[in-house]
């Protein structure tokens, strides 16, 4: 995982991102990973955690529309 680079993270789907991300978190936890690899795996939740909010960003956006939509037609 620590030799990913984080630029195939923009590819990722939410759920793929958020699966990742736990995966990392539980990882970190551990402690059991050297300080260069932490801080590539930290690197690499910092970028899959906005991957994340990116997509709930846009999913709000687009609830938002819908419901202004909605009420548009009332």
């Amino acid at each position: 995982m620590t030799d990913k680079t984080n630029s195939d993270v923009a590819k990722l789907s939410y759920e793929a991102a958020r699966d990742e991300l736990v995966k990392v978190v539980a990882e970190l936890e551990q402690g059991s990973v050297t300080l260069e690899e932490s801080l590539a795996l930290w690197e690499r939740g910092e970028a899959l955690a906005a991957q994340c909010e990116n997509w709930l960003t846009g999913a709000r956006k687009r609830l938002d529309e819908a419901v202004a939509k909605k009420k548009a037609k009332s």
